[in-house]
């Protein structure tokens, strides 16, 4: 990436009906698709205002009492995403099918509900699996099931509160210096594994070549160009800290980007916020067990996070 990011300021490039064509032009080229004038012709447009109605949507949540902030924050980043699916997509939506959420939710039990275990079920058709599927290249999530104690663990901001709340340490901050990256060997006893099994299992995993360094008594070292792309799974970037980190847990959605878990948090959040305002309404109020400050804790994250991970989708094209 070229710029620094510097928030909504990094998106004022994009304003720019002229300058917005021709991006779309070389994203089209890249995909060899069809008609890449003509079709980056039609979209400048649409792809500006999607990116205007998402700016517009995350500046009215930062500005919103906490009880509407999910339904702001969830519509800000769905414009943002369809932002995204036209620069591999020029075409959308082909079909009212993919206007759908892609998610759902259970019916929700009204005593001794708990977010953390509450759960979100993946769907065939909608913004979801198209986003998956074109943006990520990932198929066949159909019928898949994600916890919202799950996905809260892969996000790295998440980090501090989960392990005041529950005295569990759910990344590893990586250490930079002098464009080399290194890992503490503790990791080794999260993953239950050998040096020369764990770094198979990283280089196995890693969405971006890794070599390994000459061994070292205390760290694990390796070199990368984490600038490559726009998530160098499985690492994520703590956009708080300013640091990159590796997740300790391993689970379902541990190759997740984290754009699709910031869409499933919000999602639900939504629909809690719209359609559970009893519940949701006594836990801003009353705060009476951990939901609140992990809710609130991700709600002041992804109001900076998404912006950034949809920004650096679009500058890692």
């Amino acid at each position: 990436m070229s710029l620094p990011y510097r928030e909504w300021n990094s998106y004022t490039l994009f304003f720019s009906a002229e300058y917005s064509q021709a991006y779309l032009k070389k994203c089209y080229r890249k995909l060899n698709l069809d008609q890449p004038d003509l079709k980056s012709f039609e979209n400048c447009y649409p792809f500006m205002y999607y990116l205007e109605h998402g700016k517009l949507y995350y500046e009215q949540a930062e500005k919103s009492p906490l009880a509407i902030q999910p339904i702001m924050l969830f519509y800000g980043l769905v414009h943002l995403i369809k932002a995204c699916i036209l620069t591999v997509a020029p075409d959308y939506p082909e079909t009212t099918s993919v206007l759908a959420h892609g998610v759902s939710t259970r019916k929700r039990k009204k005593q001794q509900y708990s977010f953390t275990e509450d759960e979100v079920k993946f769907q065939k058709n909608g913004l979801f699996s198209l986003m998956s599927e074109k943006m990520f290249h990932m198929k066949q999530l159909e019928g898949e099931k994600a916890t919202m104690g799950e996905i809260l663990d892969l996000i790295p901001e998440m980090s501090g509160i989960i392990l005041e709340l529950k005295g569990k340490q759910i990344f590893q901050p990586v250490a930079e210096r002098e464009a080399k990256y290194s890992l503490p060997k503790s990791v080794l006893d999260q993953f239950h594994m050998t040096e020369n099994r764990f770094k198979e299992f990283y280089q196995a995993k890693s969405a971006i070549p890794i070599s390994f360094l000459p061994e070292d008594p205390q760290r694990i070292y390796f070199e990368a160009n984490l600038s490559e792309m726009a998530e160098p799974i499985p690492l994520k970037y703590n956009l708080e800290d300013q640091h990159y980190s590796f997740p300790l847990n391993k689970g379902e959605l541990y190759l997740f980007p984290e754009l699709l878990l910031h869409y499933l948090l919000l999602y639900n959040l939504g629909m809690i916020a719209r359609y559970e305002t009893e519940w949701w309404s006594e836990l801003i109020k009353m705060m009476p067990n951990e939901d609140y400050p992990l809710i609130q804790t991700f709600l002041l994250s992804t109001v900076k996070k998404g912006p950034y991970l949809i920004y650096q989708y679009l500058m890692n094209k």
